[in-house]
Parts: structure tokens; C-alpha cells; sequence
């Protein structure tokens, strides 16, 4: 049995859409790193962190074309490359779920919750790390940006609600960054912002979702008791 063939409860929210990075999975130290070290070696200009941590969510194609407007249609695929390089096999910098989120998805599951996934990683990234942490049972859809639109244009929203039947009104966007809570308000379904990520709380505010949460627990408990 799937898990949409599983008896739901009463909830306000049938569907918990997760993006990934900062949000699940604590990498944006790692994603800076990587795309620093990438950017060096293709030689491309110098920009601050700040720079690279404010595009974290988008599609890696436009995440590149807003942190160095002049690069070229040559650089473009060899940083593409040689930052994933970086990324999944060659950086110091440690990465893996945030404390509880794995027990929190177990426990929406538990509580007849459907779990997915919207991101602005390729298809490749996210299934590697569906394998490697094991998780990729707990989510009845994902979507990634790599096979639709990038964050925060609407479409990947879309096309989960149309998959799994769920109305807008019965689904909740969960993300760290500006990218994920406007695309949860363009299609017109509340949201929760992570402050633990890449964006700070003062920009989520200004997005309008329902709550900030710092801690996966925090989260965990604020679906539970208002989910």
C-alpha cells in the first residue's frame, strides 16, 4: 500500500512539501564551499559568501547566471560540473539531515501526513541523496529543478498538488529561503519558514507564512498541534 492509499486523519493539511537544503538537510556551509572552490578554478570573479548563500534554492543554471551575470555559455557547463564535483565527493565541509528530521518525518507519516519534496537540486543530486540517507520511501512525490521551473515560479507546486490529488488549501510549503515561500504563495497554499537556513527570518516574514520555526522540532510540533 502507498502511502496516498493509507487512511488519512483529520488534518488541516493533507500534504507537507519540503524543499531540501537548509531546510532537511543542513549543506549550506557545504553549497558555499563548493561553489567558491568551483568558481576559483573555472576563474571566474571573486563574490562573497553572502552572494552565494542568497541564491541557495534556485536551479543551479540560474543560481550561477545571478551570482556571475558575465559568465559564458562555455563556463557554464564546466562549473556546473566541477561545482557537483565538489559538492558530492571532494569538500571538508560535513553535511546531513538536521537534528530530528528524520524522526519528524516519521512521525507525520505516522500521523497519516503525505510527505514530498520540492527543490531546486537537479534530479541526479536528489536521488543520490534519497539513496544515501535512505529516505527516499518516505515521499510519495518529489519534484526538482533540473525536470520543471525553477523556484520560484510555481510550476513544480503545481504539478505535485496535480499528481496526489491535493487541493491547494490542503497543503503546506515548508522552506528556508524566500524562493520556497513565494512559490507557495504564487500557487496558493500557506507556508512555514525554517530559520535555520540560508535566508534570515526578517526576509521569511515579509513572505507571509504561517510561522518561522527554528529547530525541526519546533516544526514537528507546530504541524502536529496546527497542521
Amino acid at each position: 500500500m502507498s502511502h496516498s492509499e493509507a487512511p488519512l486523519r483529520e488534518h488541516k493539511y493533507r500534504l507537507v512539501i519540503f524543499d531540501w537544503d537548509g531546510t532537511l538537510v543542513d549543506s549550506t556551509r557545504r553549497i558555499v564551499d563548493s561553489m567558491q572552490r568551483a568558481g576559483r578554478k573555472v576563474g571566474l570573479a571573486p563574490v562573497p559568501d553572502e552572494a552565494i548563500q542568497d541564491i541557495i534554492g534556485l536551479g543551479l543554471p540560474e543560481a550561477l547566471k545571478t551570482v556571475w551575470p558575465d559568465i559564458t555559455d562555455e563556463q557554464l557547463p564546466l562549473m556546473r560540473d566541477t561545482y557537483a564535483s565538489y559538492f558530492v565527493s571532494d569538500s571538508q565541509v560535513g553535511m546531513g539531515f538536521y537534528e530530528g528530521a528524520r524522526e519528524m518525518l516519521g512521525a507525520l507519516l505516522a500521523q497519516g501526513y503525505l510527505l514530498a519534496v520540492a527543490t531546486g537540486k537537479s534530479r541526479k543530486g536528489l536521488n543520490r541523496m534519497l539513496r544515501d540517507l535512505e529516505v527516499g520511501h518516505l515521499f510519495e512525490a518529489t519534484r526538482c529543478a533540473d525536470e520543471t521551473r525553477s523556484k520560484p515560479d510555481p510550476m513544480m507546486l503545481h504539478e505535485l498538488l496535480s499528481a496526489l490529488s491535493v487541493a491547494p488549501g490542503e497543503a503546506v510549503m515548508v522552506g528556508d529561503t524566500t524562493y520556497d515561500l513565494e512559490m507557495a504563495q504564487r500557487t496558493g497554499i500557506d507556508s512555514i519558514g525554517m530559520g535555520h537556513g540560508a535566508h534570515d527570518e526578517a526576509r521569511l516574514l515579509a513572505c507571509g507564512p504561517q510561522t518561522i520555526c527554528h529547530s525541526i522540532n519546533e516544526l514537528k510540533n507546530w504541524i502536529m498541534i496546527n497542521g
